[in-house]
């Protein structure tokens, strides 16, 4: 296959430096050895194995951007960023470790305390303790202030009652972050962040694993708490009622690392299509030499280099501590949004055989729809940025 990393032709940016190109040769080597030869059993499984979180863990693809005094690799978003290029450029999507990494870790290296950092970093690290972020619930999506789940206080314990669904890493976490009203009688600021270790949590239970289009090994549950007994120790952040605004200065780097997940994958699907119309006949001779496929290929590589381009310019905002929230609205909607469409491109440029399972522009087709809606649907996104015309 052609590279996707240079099928664009455009130089590393400056954030994306030695370290940080080693770092993604590293994970493109492991992901391509080690996790891609078991990738269609996990899809079959609707789930991976925890073996390849431990393995990850121990080849550092795990919590990169955390201190090295806390178990991480003492990098920075950058090498989030390469390690979730590696995986859609590898085509091995459904691995959750971008979630994991890039937006569980962060919530408690931001808010919780050091006791907080020193128990749950490392062991996340290390994939001892896979994590997750339980926001949405069946009756509250993209309305995160008009959650139900209830966490009352009893002595040095809160009381956990409710559900959330679509959890992402949702049957194999064992340390979910829940989004919880500790005073119901407030909207925003009655909300607060509570972990919960669930391998020691009686009351927590796990619904089925939900069917999915796509992203198939990549377990999504529903979850519920029932009368859960959760330490009062386990409140991110001061006092109560921090929950939201924690939430909305975190949900910049999420919604950039799912424009990451785009770009990447953009790239792999024109990868993969230059391969196949080259080597593809049609009518004597081969489709690329058709002036349609030309102009067709022409004008997404235009549109993904503009994509990437943009990216990597969020990306070094990120990095100065300047990405404001409607760029990162900016990015994810416009990102994603091209990346249903590049992707629909090239398995029409595949004719019936994109419509095959067995061709990885099929899978691509399936995993990339959810992309406009989790992190926000593409439709908050505009809202959103409309607010500051």
């Amino acid at each position: 296959m052609a590279d996707p990393q240079s099928v664009l032709g455009l130089s590393r940016p400056d954030w994306a430096g030695e370290d940080v190109a080693m770092l993604y040769d590293m994970a493109s080597r492991f992901l391509t050895e080690e996790i891609a030869p078991h990738y269609e059993a996990f899809e079959k499984a609707e789930i991976f194995d925890r073996a390849s979180w431990e393995k990850a863990g121990a080849a550092g693809l795990l919590c990169a951007s955390m201190p090295e005094e806390h178990g991480g690799a003492g990098g920075t978003y950058a090498h989030e960023s390469a390690i979730i290029e590696a995986i859609s450029h590898v085509g091995v999507d459904g691995f959750g470790i971008a979630l994991h990494n890039a937006i569980v870790a962060p919530y408690i290296l931001h808010y919780g305390s050091e006791e907080q950092k020193q128990r749950w970093l490392p062991k996340l690290a290390s994939g001892e303790l896979i994590g997750a972020i339980a926001m949405t619930e069946p009756g509250a999506g993209s309305d995160l202030q008009g959650v139900k789940t209830r966490a009352e206080k009893d002595g040095n314990h809160y009381r956990l009652n409710g559900s959330k669904t679509f959890i992402t890493n949702g049957q194999l976490a064992n340390l979910v972050i829940v989004v919880a009203k500790t005073d119901p009688s407030q909207r925003a600021k009655g909300t607060s962040l509570i972990v919960v270790e669930t391998d020691e949590a009686e009351g927590f239970e796990r619904g089925r694993n939900l069917d999915k289009i796509g992203l198939k090994s990549n377990d999504t549950s529903e979850i519920f708490f029932n009368d859960v007994r959760v330490p009062t120790a386990n409140l991110l952040g001061h006092e109560e009622g921090q929950g939201f605004v924690q939430l909305m200065q975190q949900l910049p780097q999420e919604r950039l690392l799912i424009g990451a997940q785009a770009i990447a994958m953009i790239e792999r699907a024109l990868a993969v299509t230059i391969d196949y119309v080259k080597e593809r006949k049609a009518f004597g001779q081969n489709v690329i030499d058709f002036q349609n496929t030309q102009f067709k290929l022409a004008e997404l590589k235009t549109e993904a280099t503009v994509g990437r381009v943009f990216y990597n310019d969020c990306v070094a905002r990120h990095l100065d501590g300047n990405l404001d929230t409607a760029t990162a609205s900016m990015v994810k909607y416009w990102l994603t949004d091209l990346q249903c469409k590049v992707v629909d491109e090239c398995l029409q440029l595949h004719g019936g055989y994109g419509y095959m399972n067995e061709y990885p522009i099929a899978r691509m087709y399936r995993d990339a729809r959810v992309q406009r809606i989790y992190g926000g649907t593409n439709e908050i996104m505009k809202l959103v940025i409309a607010r500051t015309l």
